[in-house]
């Protein structure tokens, strides 16, 4: 009996857990983020980079850098290219989280801090504040 109800437990604990708002909301984030990287790695590989690699000279543009060491080859080129994929991911978050999100949260913040107007009174309840005033003298 014991053993059911802490396994009764520890399922409804994990329900509670996994089906929380912000597991769901970190989820798809999650699953946003990695579509989104892929996106910017593409963007970086197959555009950027080949028109970096164009400018310079080289048959094979960036992808052909590389320093040989011992008969070991060392490629850079490739190692530039992920460092050009992160600085474009990192600038891309910057803008979206700190300055897009930011824009809306501060927005939100200020329509929150405006006092809200105050509801009507109805008649009844005029009636009763009187009633207190009067009470009150």
């Amino acid at each position: 009996m014991v053993v059911s109800k802490k396994a009764a437990s520890l399922v409804e604990e994990f329900k509670t857990f996994a089906f929380k708002g912000n597991v769901v909301d970190l989820a798809v984030g999650v699953i946003i983020g990695g579509a989104f990287g892929k996106i910017v790695d593409s963007l970086v590989k197959n555009v950027i980079m080949p028109f970096v690699g164009s400018l310079l000279p080289g048959d094979q543009g960036y992808i052909g850098w590389k320093v040989v060491i011992n008969g070991k080859d060392i490629p850079y080129g490739l190692f530039l290219g992920e460092v050009v994929n992160f600085l474009i991911v990192a600038a891309a978050l910057f803008v979206f989280i700190v300055k897009f999100l930011g824009w809306i949260m501060r927005s939100k913040k200020a329509e929150e801090a405006a006092p809200a107007p105050a509801p009507a009174i109805t008649k009844d309840q005029e009636l009763l504040m009187e009633i207190r005033d009067l009470l009150r003298k």
